[in-house]
């Protein structure tokens, strides 16, 4: 049995569900009520399959090119940290991901699907949760039922994106997005010293 609490924040972090509210509503502006509920499901769709997908095959991919799991952990936890750190310090998810918006002609895959919901750290968080030789099949699947319980969220938060976007604003959304990239930066510190334990044998 999984930890649900624990990963289903892990998921909220990497996914942010919330700051893929203020995307949604710029990159929808223009058009009508059910267009927008249209988009709004087609994203959830396509980065349910993306990120089931690397539950699925990243740890297989990671075997079939000779790369153990453990550095996976480590390269993950930086990339991870990095992405981490440019939610705290940098452009916050909403502010960079509505300038892509501009550039974007399949609204529901990009920005929204990739890179908003199925982020890269979203991917890696995927692979890391469901690993083949310490989660078991059925834990994975449980892992992978909570993390779609996370996509489920963030495609009721884009239905109703107005009312949450006039309840917390852009600034709210920012100030969350922030707070979910220190908890990421902890899991991503948890990840690589779980990685170089295991490659050390310590």
């Amino acid at each position: 049995m999984i930890d649900f609490v624990a990963t289903f924040i892990f998921f909220f972090a990497v996914i942010d569900p919330i700051g893929t509210v203020p995307v949604f509503i710029a990159v929808t502006s223009g058009h009508d009520g059910p267009t927008k509920r249209r988009i709004a499901l087609v994203a959830t769709l396509v980065s349910a399959a993306i990120l089931v997908f690397f539950v699925v095959a990243g740890e297989v991919i990671l075997d079939a090119i000779g790369i153990p799991l453990s550095a996976f952990q480590i390269a993950g936890g930086i990339v991870l940290f990095l992405f981490a750190l440019s939610m705290i310090f940098g452009e916050s998810k909403p502010d960079e991901e509505v300038k892509m918006a501009t550039k974007a002609s399949e609204l529901a895959i990009f920005p929204l699907a990739v890179p908003s919901i199925a982020s890269p750290g979203a991917m890696l968080g995927a692979v890391l949760q469901t690993e083949n030789t310490r989660v078991s099949l059925v834990q994975q699947v449980q892992v992978t039922a909570t993390m779609l319980a996370v996509l489920l969220v963030a495609l009721v938060l884009m239905l109703g994106a107005g009312l949450v976007h006039r309840f917390i604003g852009s600034g709210g959304a920012s100030v969350i997005s922030r707070v979910m990239g220190l908890i990421l930066a902890s899991v991503a510190v948890a990840s690589v010293l779980a990685g170089i334990t295991a490659y050390f044998g310590l």
